[in-house]
């Protein structure tokens, strides 16, 4: 299955994820773990594009992501845990149609390893502007906290994100990608 996602984010301070809590407490929260994969020498990251295995607690998927223009293509193939618990121990990955991709960008996939997770706690819900999704983010012995729409429009999004984040005196604050925030904990 491949899908344009296009999102804006803001990470937040505790306080302000505090205050958005309420606002998701109808919503069950989902506990999902991102593995992440690249070559020794980032060959994925230099080539702007992500891999990672997300579990969830009776399934999983693995995701290839390519930036574009605007937002990220998205290209995911369903996993049963007990596949993604040995590709994460193995690195050995199925025959997938869009490793072609990773493979014409000029990166091995034979040398894709697993260098860490991260793991999320999310509250996500349609709403009237989009899918909004209240996350708590564990790695590296970090927390953060951020606050996600996913949007079909990326003009009308945008403006009905700043609006939110107005109407619940949220200041933004850029937020890197998970992959990129987890990377940055690497050296």
């Amino acid at each position: 299955m491949t899908h344009l996602e296009i999102e804006y984010k803001t990470l937040l301070n505790k306080d302000d994820f505090n205050r958005l809590s309420p606002q998701f407490a109808q919503v069950a929260p989902v506990t999902q773990t991102n593995y992440y994969f690249d070559t020794a020498a980032f060959d994925m990251k230099a080539s702007r594009m992500s891999l990672r295995i997300r579990t969830f607690d009776d399934r999983a998927e693995l995701t290839l992501k390519v930036p574009k223009k605007v937002g990220n293509l998205e290209h995911n193939h369903d996993l049963t845990l007990e596949e993604a618990k040995n590709i994460i121990q193995t690195n050995h990955f199925p025959k997938i149609a869009f490793f072609d991709h990773i493979r014409e960008n000029g990166v091995d996939p034979a040398a894709l390893k697993c260098f860490g997770h991260l793991t999320t706690t999310r509250r996500e819900m349609k709403t009237s502007i989009g899918l909004m999704a209240l996350d708590s983010n564990q790695y590296a012995g970090k927390q953060d906290y951020e606050l996600e729409l996913e949007v079909e429009d990326a003009d009308k999004g945008k403006a009905d994100f700043d609006r939110f984040l107005a109407q619940n005196h949220i200041h933004f604050k850029y937020a890197k990608s998970k992959v990129a925030r987890f990377s940055a904990t690497l050296k």
